[in-house]
């Protein structure tokens, strides 16, 4: 298996040694990330970092709207899309990111529910930015990186502008009811000092059908879902130093159907599939999905407060209601409940406020980056019916912060950092729900005494690197990461009389990481990066016989792995991108490899672009997700948990765009243009519920823009 690894590591790293010599600033230079906080280049940040453009967005919103997707196919690192609403078990680099939108965390890190990538639609985003390893520069839940959408802002100079998408996706394998329509608009324009930006987008899924015409499963299915999402920014330049944004996002995306299971059994190579069913055997409760989640956001920028210092102000809100599927493992017989469904409501409310100091010295430029966050998060997952599954979680965190970077004679670049966290988590008397999987399997209610928590952590970052040549740029880095994520299932699945038994201790995750950038010439760069993380405390779950709980286990990871990026112009015409990444894990405490809620199998992908004239331009993506095969099957042959086998699987897509004139532009997108039948990684892997969903057959989105 090996061996298959690296013979594409190598195919890809031939492809660029083989071009002919060049610098590859053509293709880097004048990208800007905000990963410390504040605007750098990206050649002056010593740590891998992913920016997915405007340009790639719009190309692969021509195949597909979903977010998830998107990452996986640009990511290195970034586990395969799961095919579902849901992100769960797709991890960066073998573990959770914390999901923001320009700075806001979007994730439930206190009760994890795996639905924070699906936060805003890709039409309302500029970029996306990629922070890969443990950070504390923004806070917990930051485990495996940062994922951060950023914005658009008003472009237009004076007079209005603006953009209408209409398209439409429908099964190419079988159409009859898996017609959908998608429509977006956005306007922007400047008045004087004040600029605004309006998008919207609605859309309706119809069906969605595998490669043999089958409908997928429900569970966090996208057939029949409708989605809707509206955005807006308002700006007010008080003069050239100062400047308030005011932003305001609502989501909401649901699953609506009339439609049913039919449970197969991955063990045995079943799928589970939907079909038209009588209402009583339809998905229970309300429907799976974001129920309007809105963000409010402030930022107030002052580029020259005082000497060579900038100050950014945030204050944010956020109400998160993500509700689950029904599930007949929430029965309790006794008290007349045959099942339940779950929602996860989370409260935030923030304020940041970030000094960049900069300071020239004879032949060293020094930057000061420092500050305060303070965050409130009360977050609970109670059932529908009303009973509590996981109790309110009222988190309050004050950190502080210091983040310098020193760049001397123009080559060497070092950051040095450090965070203060202090965090009080408040949960008041509670009792455990008693669930029965069973009439045998039950896990019984226990009475819990509340407490405050309190945890105090100060985590460090090291890093350096070296451009004194465009051919050989290294880099070396060291970060920690605080995370005190999923309290709630630690609390829901207690089986002590006392929260302060609980271990519920915060894990502190130490990322290492080693890498380079070549640019061989204006039209070719590579990348390669190795990295391992370890904590004394993970995450990770073990199913118990006598109650049919998943209960969790904190014991000691270690997880490791290595990216490689190519980018080459081939020529004015041709661009083609190749990626490969590899991630494992263990536990190191019982010396066993960690399953597939955390580790993807390996991944490579392929972009080719080619643009013929100006009107008209052709994209192909490959995926290829390769075998991951680390644990025995049981007595019976079988698998468990998420510990079954994933066998090697590879999709194709393609997109293209015509120019019909100035401000009209026709596109089409297929999803699976070979029709590959394949089970998604996380369906092959996954042993429990109804998982084992094919992946989506040859699906068709053809559209028109109209801009104005």
């Amino acid at each position: 298996m090996h061996k298959s690894h690296i013979s594409v590591l190598s195919l890809f790293v031939g492809m660029a040694v083989s071009a002919p010599s060049f610098s590859a600033e053509k293709i880097m230079e004048n990208i800007v990330v905000t990963g410390s906080r504040v605007a750098e280049n990206i050649d002056e940040v010593p740590a891998s970092v992913t920016v997915i453009g405007q340009k790639q967005i719009e190309q692969h919103l021509k195949v597909s709207p979903e977010l998830q997707s998107l990452l996986a196919m640009h990511v290195p690192g970034m586990a395969p899309n799961t095919g579902t609403s849901s992100n769960a078990g797709q991890t960066l680099r073998g573990r959770n990111p914390l999901v923001m939108i320009d700075g806001v965390p979007q994730s439930t890190p206190l009760r994890n529910g795996a639905l924070g990538i699906k936060t805003l639609d890709p039409s309302a985003i500029a970029r996306i930015e990629v922070i890969k390893g443990a950070t504390s520069i923004y806070g917990n839940g930051a485990a495996g990186g940062i994922i951060n959408y950023i914005t658009k802002n008003a472009v237009a100079k004076n007079s209005i502008e603006g953009s209408v998408k209409v398209s439409s996706r429908f099964s190419a394998v079988d159409i009859d009811e898996s017609v959908g329509g998608r429509i977006e608009a956005a306007v922007n324009g400047k008045l004087d000092k004040f600029s605004y930006l309006l998008t919207a987008s609605y859309e309706e899924n119809g069906v969605q059908r595998d490669a043999e015409g089958d409908i997928l499963g429900l569970q966090y299915g996208l057939s029949d879902m409708e989605a809707q999402n509206y955005f807006a920014k308002l700006g007010y330049q008080f003069d050239e130093n100062k400047e308030l944004k005011v932003s305001y996002n609502y989501f909401r995306s649901q699953q609506k159907t009339d439609l049913g299971d039919v449970i197969g059994d991955m063990n045995l190579g079943e799928k589970t599939y939907a079909v038209h069913v009588p209402k009583e055997l339809q998905k229970q409760g309300k429907p799976q999905g974001q129920d309007g989640n809105t963000n409010l956001m402030i930022k107030y920028n002052d580029y020259d407060v005082f000497t060579n210092t900038q100050l950014t102000l945030d204050y944010y809100q956020q109400n998160i209601e993500n509700t689950f599927f029904y599930s007949p493992r929430l029965a309790n017989p006794d008290a007349g409940y045959d099942g339940g469904q779950s929602v996860i409501k989370s409260e935030k409310q923030g304020a940041r406020a970030t000094f960049n100091t900069q300071v020239d010295f004879d032949s060293v430029e020094a930057s000061f980056i420092y500050g305060l966050d303070w965050l409130n998060d009360v977050t609970s997952q109670p059932l529908v019916d009303g009973r509590i599954w996981v109790p309110e979680m009222d988190m309050t965190n004050l950190a502080a912060f210091l983040q310098t970077k020193w760049v001397i004679a123009d080559d060497l670049i070092i950051k040095l950092g450090a965070r203060n966290e202090d965090i009080e988590l408040a949960v008041d008397d509670y009792q455990t729900l008693r669930l029965c999987r069973s009439e045998t399997q039950c896990q019984e209610a226990i009475d819990v005494k509340g407490d405050t928590l309190s945890y105090q952590a100060t985590t460090y970052n090291a890093a350096i690197k070296y451009n004194a040549n465009p051919l050989f740029s290294p880099f070396v880095s060291y970060s920690q990461g605080a995370d005190i994520s999923d309290i709630g299932r630690l609390l829901r699945a207690a089986t002590v009389e006392d929260i302060a038994l609980i271990r519920t201790e915060a894990s502190i995750i130490d990322n290492y990481e080693v890498g380079f950038s070549s640019q061989l010439s204006n039209d070719l760069n590579i990348e390669i990066a190795g990295y391992k993380s370890t904590s004394e405390l993970g995450t990770s779950n073990a199913y118990d016989e006598a109650t049919g709980v998943y209960l969790p286990v904190r014991a000691p990871q270690k997880i490791w792995g290595y990216e490689a990026l190519v980018n080459y112009q081939i020529n004015p015409q041709w661009f083609a991108t190749a990626t490969y990444s590899y991630v494992e894990g263990t536990n190191t405490e019982a010396d066993v490899y960690l399953d597939s809620r955390q580790i993807a199998p390996p991944k490579a992908t392929l972009f080719l672009a080619w643009q013929p004239s100006t009107d008209l331009s052709m994209n192909i993506s490959y995926l290829y997700v390769g075998d991951r095969k680390r644990f025995n099957a049981d007595e019976n042959g079988g698998f468990g948990g998420a510990e079954g086998p994933v066998e090697s699987y590879q999709v194709v897509n393609f997109s293209g765009q015509y120019q019909i004139q100035s401000n009209l532009t026709a596109f089409v997108g297929i999803e699976n243009l070979l029709n590959e039948d394949y089970f998604p990684s996380k369906s092959q892997s996954y042993r429990y519920g109804s998982y084992n969903i094919k992946g989506l057959g040859t699906t068709v989105n053809v559209g028109v823009e109209y801009q104005f």
